[in-house]
């Protein structure tokens, strides 16, 4: 299952590294309702969001 996440990050352009380490600092906080933001094709469009926030 981990292999296919990392394979899916890799395959979504972005470092796997960078959102397991994410994942793993927020998961024991979000709601179970929410935990769908924290897969790979939903974390990269908010990383992305994030990022064009910080620089507007």
């Amino acid at each position: 299952m981990m292999f296919s996440l990392f394979g899916t990050a890799r395959l979504n352009d972005f470092d796997p590294l960078a959102w397991f380490t994410d994942v793993l600092a927020k998961i024991a906080d979000i709601p179970q309702n929410r935990l769908h933001e924290l897969l790979p094709w939903h974390w990269k469009v908010a990383q992305q969001q994030l990022a064009q926030e910080i620089a507007a």
